[in-house]
């Protein structure tokens, strides 16, 4: 009898209802099919070399055409190394952030994620630098140089996988913050 009742207050059996009365799905982009299709057919180092050998190829390209890839307003932004847990930090304009990246969106390996784009011209505290972390596509740690946690600025999903509760923070790289006086913050 016990196993019975067992039986019946197991999840399982619900999991069909989970999905009643949540919107459809929306469409995949063709983008999103080609994202998902290389992350599931290459490892990581794979997918590493790829998008070096394809923003070297994007670039090679765009100065054929005389157009020029980074912006000189890139050569105005200085690092700022002296970043540390409490400092204020205002996150640059949209375009200075995206005078740095490459064809991908990336920088020194960092992705801007459309979700940060919020954020861009805000005043923000330094949670911490970031020295190492685990990265879950392949669980080793590794090690980062100019990365910093802001407080309180958690993913909470993408547009390409949906809604996620994890609460991971952001990475951002130094070149997308400068320092500002704590005075400035009001």
């Amino acid at each position: 009898m016990d196993e019975q009742e067992d039986a019946l207050n197991c999840q399982l059996h619900c999991i069909p209802n989970f999905f009643e009365g949540y919107a459809e799905v929306p469409p995949e982009s063709l983008i999103r099919k080609l994202r998902l299709l290389l992350r599931r057919s290459l490892n990581v180092r794979q997918v590493r070399v790829f998008k070096t050998k394809t923003s070297h190829l994007l670039e090679w390209f765009l100065t054929l055409t005389s157009r020029n890839t980074k912006p000189s307003t890139m050569d105005a932004i200085a690092t700022t190394k002296s970043l540390k847990a409490g400092d204020w930090v205002r996150v640059r304009s949209q375009e200075e952030i995206k005078a740095s990246l490459n064809p991908w969106g990336i920088l020194k390996g960092c992705m801007f994620m459309p979700e940060m784009l919020p954020y861009c011209g805000t005043s923000q505290r330094v949670f911490k630098r970031l020295e190492r972390f685990v990265d879950e596509r392949d669980y080793h740690v590794k090690k980062s140089q100019g990365v910093i946690l802001l407080e309180g600025l958690h993913c909470q999903g993408t547009s390409d996988y949906g809604r996620c509760d994890r609460s991971c923070f952001y990475f951002w790289r130094e070149e997308w913050l400068e320092k500002i006086e704590e005075a400035n913050n009001g």
